[in-house]
């Protein structure tokens, strides 16, 4: 392994456990706004940060003097690039708004292992699109629906309302990532994301003064995103801003498994720092499911062989 790759692992590393904590400051948040008061602001901050980081990569572009970076610039188009933002920025709004309903309402840990099953549920979705799916990824399906049940299932055969909202959630994500599957190979991603940053806190404006102060009790004001500061800069700057931007210059000089697999570390990452910072503790048959869930994760990325 060369020293770039190294590098890249290790930024790949920090992109991993600066998500993984992002789940604590969406929890942390909930104490002072409602759930779409915090997915608005948190997405228009992360806007905002990637403006100079994409100044920054295409001043690097410049720099290595890449032909094929000049011919991708040229043929981008700006229409593709705006719906794509658009689309995955309202699919973004979904997710989010899910997950931090979610949030409020079960553990971190819980919530950063559920939500990684859209590694799982992508694949399953690929069926709409024709795509097929192998014996490995069934199997990692089952894995996951038994971790599941361990996780969240009570005696009683039931789950709690928020692991219920962060199952939708990650559902949409997986929606959300077949959506970047389509648009991200004919424009520039960051740029996209950019778009889509914003669109997901425009889009979240709505039920911010209509769904917040109704179903949260929690009135959208200055003086209230002021008291929020701490995880609402930490969502919008690092986990929004600085994380994606490590993952795209992280990926240029690593491998896509490689990657996926160091990413996939967001969910362990989630359950250490809610034990941590927030004293949330699992019972031994919540741990079992999160090792068999994280086992299927593992499975799904794992790449196959191909004949010859």
């Amino acid at each position: 392994m060369n020293s770039k790759s190294v590098r890249g692992t290790l930024m790949l590393l920090l992109t991993a456990f600066i998500w993984g904590v992002a789940f604590v400051a969406q929890s942390v948040g909930m104490d002072y706004v409602g759930p779409f008061t915090f997915t608005c602001v948190r997405n228009i901050i992360g806007g905002l940060v990637l403006i100079p980081c994409i100044y920054f990569l295409d001043r690097l572009k410049k720099k290595d003097g890449s032909a094929d970076a000049g011919k991708e610039d040229k043929k981008e188009d700006k229409k593709t690039l705006i719906v794509g933002g658009v689309c995955c920025g309202v699919a973004l709004a979904v997710a989010s708004g899910l997950q931090q309903i979610g949030v409020s309402m079960t553990t971190v840990g819980k919530a950063g292992f559920i939500t990684a099953l859209y590694i799982v549920i992508v694949p399953i979705l690929g069926i709409f699109l024709k795509k097929k799916v192998g014996l490995k990824i069934w199997v990692s399906v089952a894995i996951s629906v038994v971790g599941l049940y361990l996780l969240c299932m009570s005696g009683s055969f039931s789950m709690s309302i928020g692991d219920i909202f962060v199952l939708l959630c990650a559902i949409a994500f997986s929606i959300h990532i077949l959506i970047i599957d389509h648009f991200s190979p004919k424009v520039d991603c960051v740029k996209m994301s950019c778009i889509q940053f914003f669109v997901c806190g425009i889009v979240s404006i709505i039920p911010m003064f209509t769904i917040d102060p109704v179903f949260f009790h929690q009135t959208p004001s200055v003086s209230s995103i002021l008291a929020a500061w701490v995880p609402v800069l930490y969502a919008g700057v690092l986990s929004c801003g600085v994380a994606y931007t490590l993952q795209v210059v992280a990926q240029k000089n690593t491998d896509p498994t490689v990657a996926s697999l160091v990413l996939s570390l967001e969910s362990v990452f989630s359950v250490l720092a809610g034990w941590i910072i927030l004293g949330q503790t699992m019972s031994g048959r919540e741990i079992t499911g999160c090792v068999l869930m994280f086992a299927a994760i593992i499975l799904a990325q794992l790449p196959s062989r191909k004949k010859e």
